[in-house]
């Protein structure tokens, strides 16, 4: 059974991370151009004038329909094409249109050529990828463009950094691994764990995830057993699981995507199995390991192992809605994020009044903070439409994005497996970061 929703700040942790998310924007309305300005020398300025879209606000969806990830596709394209279909349906002005693209993994490498074709289609606003590491491999090729990219899954603290500290035309709306982090950590806490072994993917998004974790179990005065990296290729993960078992850890966390179905056998015949030592995964691996799984895990193996996903609790109406769309769902992880990417876009480009991704970037920050608070792309578009400032809070709770272009308060869900491998949400931490 679901617990009741918690409060967890994060100030002190993101000092500790000397990560700092600083809002932008004002809280005053901004008055009516007259087409210049007065410059610091009291001379008179012309305003930079909006930039010109095509008329068609093309939405291209840069998400995992192979690899390690795409257990993460079908519920993030629903999104997108939820968001797309409600838009149309709202009556406004705005034209859009919408095409697919496969981001497969890193280890495919087929994000930057998929990327070039959504491009060719016209993309003013790219939805994904999901993986960090894959969107790091196209970033400066859709920021060059002059398009938006905008991740419903990144959670690597990589983009908050330099060169991508200043504003710019990426966005996401999952919180980074600050947030994640905290939360992983202090749930181990209240758990009693006192020693905790680490096992990650060797790539953007499992280092920092490791890192996180640790950082706040030290922090705590919690130990860290031990961190085991493997490779991202890696076919074998026996050296692993032998360190991990002997590392004397009384808890695992198992940083991964995928190879969690290779990996946990493995670390079962080492004797550091979920059953052996209680495990926790992230949201990288927190997927449905059932009879009806891609690969299934044998019942009973993940029977309470928890594991943590960003994003609110997904509504019920909300998921009929996605289930309309696509009627096969079974997982909607991130469907959320990636439907309130879309109608955060969308919403700025009526208020920037074009079409065009530096057009749209300028104006996305705007209206996810300080205005009046509206939840859905027509009553939002009204507000618009009357000259009111908006603050849009999204089906995946409330959106405020500062300078990174990264959300400064989010939620993340705490899963718990049954005896058939199957998860279910225990309980949802809000935070500030």
């Amino acid at each position: 059974m679901k617990r009741r929703t918690t409060m967890f700040r994060l100030a002190a942790v993101a000092a500790a991370s000397t990560l700092v998310l600083a809002g932008c924007g004002s809280d005053d309305e901004p008055e009516a151009s007259t087409g210049e300005e007065t410059s610091a020398t009291g001379e008179p300025s012309e305003t930079p004038p909006v930039e010109a879209g095509d008329g068609t606000l093309v939405f291209g969806s840069l998400l995992p329909q192979t690899g390690s990830l795409a257990f993460l596709g079908p519920p993030e394209f629903a999104g997108v094409d939820l968001a797309v279909k409600e838009i149309k349906a709202a009556g406004t002005d705005l034209k859009v249109d919408s095409v697919r693209g496969d981001s497969g993994d890193t280890d495919s490498g087929i994000a930057p050529a998929e990327t070039d074709k959504l491009l060719a289609d016209g993309a003013d606003v790219i939805v994904g990828a999901a993986s960090s590491g894959v969107s790091l491999t196209v970033i400066d090729k859709i920021m060059s463009s002059g398009s938006v990219m905008f991740s419903p899954a990144n959670t690597s603290t990589a983009f908050d950094l330099a060169p991508y500290d200043a504003p710019d035309n990426y966005f996401r709306t999952a919180p980074s691994d600050i947030l994640q982090g905290a939360v992983l950590a202090n749930l181990l806490l209240e758990d009693g764990r006192q020693n905790v072994a680490i096992m990650a993917r060797q790539d953007a998004y499992g280092e920092t995830l490791a890192e996180q974790v640790a950082l706040n179990l030290e922090n705590a005065g919690s130990a860290v057993a031990a961190t085991v990296f493997y490779g991202e290729k890696a076919q074998s993960f026996d050296s692993q699981a032998q360190e991990i078992a002997g590392s004397g850890a009384d808890a695992v966390v198992l940083i991964a995507f995928e190879e969690t179905t290779s990996i946990i056998p493995q670390l079962i015949a080492a004797g550091a199995g979920p059953q052996d030592l209680p495990t926790y995964f992230v949201d990288g691996n927190t997927a449905g390991y059932d009879a009806s799984a891609t690969t299934p895990l044998p019942p009973g193996t993940l029977e309470g192992t928890k594991g943590t996903i960003p994003g609110a609790e997904t509504a019920g109406d909300f998921k009929d809605r996605l289930l309309e769309v696509d009627p096969d769902l079974k997982d909607f992880s991130y469907a959320g994020e990636s439907y309130d990417a879309v109608i955060v876009s969308a919403l700025a480009s009526l208020v920037a009044g074009s079409d065009s991704g530096n057009a749209i970037a300028a104006e996305i920050p705007g209206v996810t903070k300080d205005g009046t608070k509206c939840t859905a792309f027509a009553e939002c578009a009204e507000l618009i439409a009357g000259g009111e400032d908006i603050d849009y809070d999204g089906v995946s709770g409330p959106i405020e994005l500062g300078e990174t272009g990264s959300p400064t308060s989010a939620s993340i869900g705490i899963y718990e497996y049954d005896a058939e491998n199957k998860i279910s949400p225990i309980d949802y931490i809000s935070g500030d970061i």
